[in-house]
């Protein structure tokens, strides 16, 4: 590598200048507050684990976004973390498991991913959600939801934010009641995930299946849109399994808790929704901006993972890219003053310093035989030490 190359990052990886990284802090702050302020506890799991902990039961779908590497002290595979949910499910079921019935926790931190997940999408995304473990209704779907685009809300999106909602217990259901197999299962998966039409007639004429659940499976791809598609959902589902009937009556109960709890948000609903079918197992959700095609937010429900770790509970919630926000977090109204001052061993100069800094501004030392051009330097007059302006423009 030459000298020029060792300044390159590999691709995907990205990193944030100092205007970036303070809107990113100040974010950062204001965001686990208010999760903290309903209720949601901080953990802070750590970057590396045991490959087996990291990819245990439904995680295994994250095997090939995780870097694997060798422990030296027990010569066991350990894994970067791609993904923190399955880390907080862990701590709820083995650390927490006795705390309440209803558990609430928040996290954030940086993740690593082998490939982007998307165009221009980064390998190392800075993660932070919020997990309800204990409850199985759709009041904690809901909740989710509800905290999602607040915090959306803070972090400054601009313009309306859009939210699809979806099932894939519909999906599952009329796959059993059509009693597909693994293969064709996954054959049809995918053609849903691209609202393929003409394929999947094709793929359902090819299967030997009963005529109501091929027909039923034929509309599933077109049965999105808003609240209104729901009453036709029910007409055109109505004589499916009883498990597609009760995922079609949550998604009824979301949208009329919705009508009070997130007031001037567009709701789509997608009942093919497929996103996250291995891991998840009832709703899921996504925001969006007008301005891009890409989800800003994803969450939903993933109960099996809690039987992985050994204690069985229902959980829910939501996680987001604080980098994908960081550009649009409001800045400062105020701007904090930046004050120069001479290096000196003054301690009257010392403890001004000092009181200006516990006041908020930012105070730099001119090193000896540097110079630093700010709008405002600290100076000794009349035996007192005082901040005086420099005529200069710039500010901190």
């Amino acid at each position: 590598m030459t000298l020029k190359e060792s300044w390159l990052l590999p691709e995907g990886i990205d990193e944030l200048m100092p205007e970036e990284a303070a809107q990113l802090e100040r974010m950062h702050r204001l965001l686990v507050d208010r999760m903290q302020s309903w209720g949601y506890q901080l953990v802070v799991p750590p970057l590396v684990e045991y490959l087996d902990s990291l990819l245990t039961g439904t995680a295994k779908t994250l095997d090939l976004q995780t870097f694997k590497l060798i422990d030296q002290l027990s010569g066991r595979l350990l894994g970067i973390r791609a993904d923190m949910t399955p880390q907080v499910a862990r701590i709820a079921a083995h650390r927490l498991r006795d705390n309440s019935d209803v558990l609430r926790l928040c996290y954030i931190g940086s993740v690593l991913h082998t490939l982007p997940a998307g165009q221009a999408s980064s390998r190392n995304p800075i993660q932070l959600g919020a997990e309800i473990y204990g409850h199985a209704g759709p009041e904690s779907d809901m909740e989710s939801i509800q905290l999602m685009v607040e915090l959306l809300k803070i972090s400054g999106v601009a313009g309306s934010i859009s939210l699809d909602i979806g099932h894939v217990g519909i999906y599952r259901g009329l796959a059993d009641f059509a009693q597909l197999d693994d293969e064709q299962e996954q054959a049809l998966f995918s053609a849903m995930q691209r609202k393929a039409l003409p394929e999947i007639e094709s793929l359902l004429s090819s299967y030997a299946i009963n005529e109501p659940a091929r027909k039923m499976l034929v509309a599933l791809s077109e049965l999105n849109g808003d609240v209104k598609v729901l009453d036709k959902a029910k007409q055109i589902l109505k004589d499916a399994p009883e498990s597609v009937l009760q995922a079609l009556e949550t998604l009824n109960m979301l949208a009329e808790m919705s009508q009070q709890r997130l007031s001037g948000i567009q709701l789509n609903f997608d009942l093919a929704e497929l996103r996250g079918y291995h891991y998840h197992t009832g709703v899921v959700f996504a925001a969006y901006q007008s301005s891009s095609a890409q989800a800003i937010a994803l969450g939903g429900r993933y109960d099996d993972i809690g039987q992985d770790f050994g204690h069985a509970q229902p959980a829910t919630g939501f996680s987001l890219d604080l980098k994908k926000l960081v550009t649009s977090f409001p800045k400062p109204r105020e701007k904090r003053q930046l004050i120069s001052a001479t290096w000196s061993s003054d301690q009257s100069q010392l403890d001004m310093v000092e009181s200006l800094r516990e006041q908020g501004n930012i105070v730099v030392f001119a090193l000896p035989g540097s110079t630093i051009n700010t709008e405002k330097t600290l100076i000794q007059q009349d035996g007192r030490w005082q901040v005086v302006d420099t005529g200069n423009n710039t500010r901190g």
